[in-house]
């Protein structure tokens, strides 16, 4: 069994993730077979500080997550928790893709780690 199936963990961590504005920018798919809750997400190690509006979730927008996340104090030596507050969020299928979208602001680079769990779909 996939430790990821038993307990809230780090789900993956990608760095040098693309945080300028754009398109979406992949960072985690659903395993065949599995649906996924996102529980918390870590942003560190920016290039520069980042900008006000970033959208997390699935789709082309990146918005069935958390929307309009303001990353402005994070610097290269920081970190920021993202927590899913105490509303309703969607449970991720098997292969929909966890990503970020950054909507206004200049280029920069964070490395951006996911938790959460994996169940049986």
């Amino acid at each position: 069994m996939d430790i990821r199936e038993v307990s809230i963990g780090l789900l993956i961590s990608v760095a040098a993730v693309d945080m300028s504005t754009g398109a979406k920018e992949d960072l985690f798919t659903v395993p065949v077979g599995k649906k996924c809750i996102v529980t918390h997400v870590v942003v560190r190690s920016a290039s520069a500080a980042l900008g006000a509006e970033n959208d997390f979730g699935d789709g082309a927008d990146a918005t069935t997550w958390l929307q309009t996340v303001n990353l402005s104090t994070v610097a290269a030596n920081e970190y920021f928790v993202i927590e899913s507050n105490n509303i309703a969020y969607t449970i991720f299928d098997a292969g929909d893709v966890f990503g970020v979208k950054k909507i206004a602001g200049t280029a920069e680079t964070a490395t951006i780690d996911i938790f959460g769990y994996l169940f049986d779909a």
